[in-house]
């Protein structure tokens, strides 16, 4: 009887760009794993016609953010600190992703992030909708799901406000990311209206990302932000009270891989948006399981929901799901899930997780080896199915930041 080989390892691809921090960090882990050479796809190359794929290699998906070149070619802007374009942006990026597939399958490739999942990642609407339809706690939306309505500008905010007696929203650009357009709107019961966000607003009308967090107290002001971002699409939600920690806000990206809960990073932040690049820093993970264990909730219960709401993308190998504890830390909601929430770098993995001593690259390589040694094995050696993955089969003034993708 023949002796047995060890199956081969994974001859890994990643679509991305290659000075882009996530595409870097990938392929450090796969160099640690002693993988093969990961050989890299510039976006630029998809978007010009020139990538091409090979058999049985494995086709990882990043973020296109990061270089300036790829985000004139999708958003169509000359300055990557732009706000606006995201529309046009989510159109040209969804159109790549199936190029990239149907190149990947005419090669015989496998892909590890599904297109129709990106899709639906990149459209907080239809996100939510998705989220909401599985069951899970969500902040309350007007604007939820395909048929949710669409906002045209201010006076449809404020009507949608009145119909639904939601009175301190979030208003986000559909298919933005990174706090890109983000206004956290409060209105008094006597009608005034301001909004905390990181747009800045020039003499000419024109939004720009800037890396720091401003109020703007007038409805006239508020007004000309939303009637400028409208056009690419908004979407409105609840402002749901969040836990403090130290003083701060508190929220938590919580990465989910293979549809496991492998890490999770607290972010605080004095501002309604706890981003890292906007002031956001990261808290104590100790510190919130223990005040989530003291107010009577579980930690446990908390990592499954996001491990539920991952579960609603099971083409995705992993995703970054923002998960939102009450103002008590007894409970939890789903604010997003991110298809490009992975960046968070020197952070290693929960406690029985499986990886422990994994970055969230790691993490993936990880779940990959595994998939590809199920998918080596002798057909009466399986003892169940793998994880799902899409396989496609072979026939200044202040300082501004550009339109990065999720951003942590």
């Amino acid at each position: 009887m023949a002796e047995s080989r060890p199956p081969a390892a994974p001859q890994l691809v990643v679509v991305g760009n290659p000075a882009n921090r996530r595409v870097v960090l990938f392929r450090e882990a796969a160099r640690r794993a002693r993988l093969p050479e990961v050989r890299v796809v510039p976006w630029i190359d998809v978007l010009r016609g020139r990538a091409r794929f090979h058999a049985d290699e494995w086709v990882r998906l990043d973020s296109p953010g990061e270089d300036a070149e790829v985000e004139k070619a999708l958003r169509g802007v000359d300055d990557p600190t732009r706000v606006e374009g995201t529309a046009r942006w989510y159109q040209r990026f969804t159109a790549a992703v199936h190029e990239v597939s149907a190149i990947a399958s005419a090669a015989g490739a496998t892909l590890l992030d599904d297109p129709a999942d990106l899709a639906v990642l990149f459209d907080k609407r239809l996100c939510h909708g998705v989220l909401s339809t599985a069951g899970l706690a969500v902040p309350d939306s007007p604007t939820s799901g395909a048929d949710g309505p669409p906002v045209h500008g201010w006076a449809d905010v404020r009507a949608l406000q009145q119909s639904t007696g939601l009175r301190r929203i979030f208003i986000k650009l559909a298919h933005g990311s990174s706090a890109s357009g983000v206004l956290a709107v409060e209105t008094a019961s006597g009608g005034r209206v301001q909004a905390t966000t990181s747009v800045e607003r020039d003499d000419s009308g024109r939004l720009y990302n800037s890396l720091r967090v401003r109020r703007y107290r007038t409805e006239g002001e508020v007004a000309a932000l939303v009637d400028t971002l409208a056009p690419d699409g908004l979407h409105i939600e609840r402002w749901v009270p969040k836990a403090s920690q130290d003083g701060r806000t508190a929220d938590l990206r919580v990465v989910v891989t293979a549809g496991r809960a492998t890490h999770a990073v607290v972010r605080t932040s004095r501002s309604p948006m706890t981003n890292l690049h906007l002031g956001g820093a990261r808290g104590d993970l100790a510190a919130a399981r223990i005040a989530v264990e003291r107010a009577g909730g579980e930690w446990a219960g908390a990592l499954r929901l996001c491990e539920e709401a991952a579960s609603a993308f099971p083409g995705s190998l992993r995703v970054g799901v923002d998960l939102l504890p009450a103002s008590d830390w007894r409970s939890f909601s789903i604010g997003e899930v991110n298809a490009f929430g992975d960046l968070l770098p020197g952070l290693t993995g929960l406690p029985g997780s499986g990886a422990e001593s994994e970055d969230t690259y790691g993490a993936q390589l990880t779940a990959v080896r595994m998939r590809c040694a199920t998918r080596s094995r002798p057909t009466d050696t399986v003892d169940e199915p793998p994880a799902p993955t899409t396989t496609v089969s072979r026939n200044t003034a202040p300082r501004r930041t550009r339109n990065h993708r999720a951003h942590a």
